[in-house]
C-alpha cells in the first residue's frame, strides 16, 4: 500500500486548494505539528480522493486525519460512506473531533504517531 494515490475527479482541485487557504483552527494547530515530516511521513492538507476531500493525506503510508467540526454533526451517513469507499482503497483512517484537537494535542498527536508506527511496518 506504499505510496497509494487515489484518484480524484479534476474538479476538486480549486475547492481543496480554497479550503487550504481558509482552514479551520484545530486543522491549523494539527498542521503545524504534523507538517515537514515530523513523523518520519509527509502528510498533505486537504488531498482530493474519489469525490471528496480529506483533511490530511500520507500517500506513504495511506493515512487519513479527518477533524470533525460541527458540520459533522449531521452526517454521519455521508462520512461513513466516504469513509467505507477510501478504505476500499486502502486508506486508513483516524478521526478526532475540533475538541479533541484544541483541548488534548498530546493524547491526538500519540494516536497518530502510533498509527504512522504500525502502518510503516
Amino acid at each position: 500500500m506504499k505510496n497509494k494515490i487515489i484518484p480524484y475527479h479534476p474538479e476538486l482541485k480549486p475547492l481543496a486548494r480554497q479550503l487550504r487557504k481558509n482552514s479551520t483552527l484545530p486543522e491549523v494547530l494539527l498542521w503545524q505539528n504534523i507538517k515537514q515530516r515530523a513523523y518520519g511521513v509527509q502528510f498533505h492538507r486537504q488531498v482530493p480522493m474519489l469525490k471528496y476531500i480529506v483533511d490530511f493525506y500520507c500517500h506513504e503510508i495511506g493515512l487519513v486525519i479527518e477533524i470533525d467540526g460541527s458540520s459533522h454533526d449531521h452526517s454521519f451517513e455521508y462520512d461513513t460512506e466516504r469513509q467505507r469507499e477510501l478504505e476500499a482503497y486502502g486508506a486508513t483512517f483516524l478521526r478526532f473531533s475540533n475538541e479533541e484537537v484544541k483541548k488534548n494535542m498530546f493524547s491526538v498527536l500519540l494516536v497518530i504517531e502510533e498509527a504512522v508506527k504500525e502502518l510503516s511496518k
